[in-house]
């Protein structure tokens, strides 16, 4: 029996757009991601002395307090690998980058294989939520499974698109070592356990 999908929010939307817009042209996107960058170093050393230019933004309040960052996309680095439970699925693993430490707050990926409807993953509910403490080596855990229909319809795609939902601006593009059929696919939340990263859809 299959698990009952989560409805899609308003947020969900938006991420699966810019993810379907970085499926178009993932070069055009690693250009904006640059640009954007300096734009930021830009606007910051306009309105600031400079001094906290090297610190990661959320990593303090001025006066030396840790702030409780939330995870966005370009705090992290993604991998993802083939496993072969559950009929076979996408692990997804996600590090802060050096330097960063923030939080996941019980929450999905946002998660795509290109522009079409039925490429979009949906959120499966299975397990509690967790509040997750990236930094380290410490890492999340999402289970992807590209097909949850029980036929032999879908399309092949040779990557996978993955986000924050809190932060759907930035997604980032994974390449698969083989195309893989797509079909209503669906994704687990975060976990700091892989075990529970494990799809169950039927």
């Amino acid at each position: 029996m299959r698990t009952r999908r989560a409805p899609r929010t308003a947020r969900l939307a938006l991420a699966i757009t810019a993810a379907a817009a970085l499926t178009a042209t993932l070069t055009a996107c690693e250009d904006e991601v640059v640009d954007s960058g300096a734009d930021t170093s830009d606007s910051a050393g306009a309105g600031d002395s400079g001094s906290d230019d090297t610190a990661p933004e959320g990593s303090g309040d001025g006066e030396g307090n840790p702030v409780e960052q939330v995870c966005g996309t370009t705090d992290l680095t993604f991998t993802v690998s083939e496993e072969s439970q559950a009929g076979g699925y996408l692990l997804v693993t996600a590090q802060a980058n050096e330097g960063i430490t923030c939080y996941l707050y019980g929450t999905y990926p946002v998660a795509a294989f290109g522009s079409a409807e039925d490429s979009h993953a949906f959120q499966i509910e299975q397990g509690a939520s967790e509040d997750i403490q990236l930094s380290g080596d410490t890492v999340a855990y999402a289970g992807i499974q590209p097909k949850t229909t029980g036929d032999e319809h879908g399309a092949e795609y040779e990557q996978l698109i993955i986000g924050i939902l809190d932060d759907p601006s930035d997604p980032v593009g994974l390449p698969l070592d083989a195309p893989v059929l797509v079909d209503e696919p669906g994704t687990t939340k975060w976990t700091a356990d892989p075990a529970l990263a494990v799809p169950t859809t039927y």
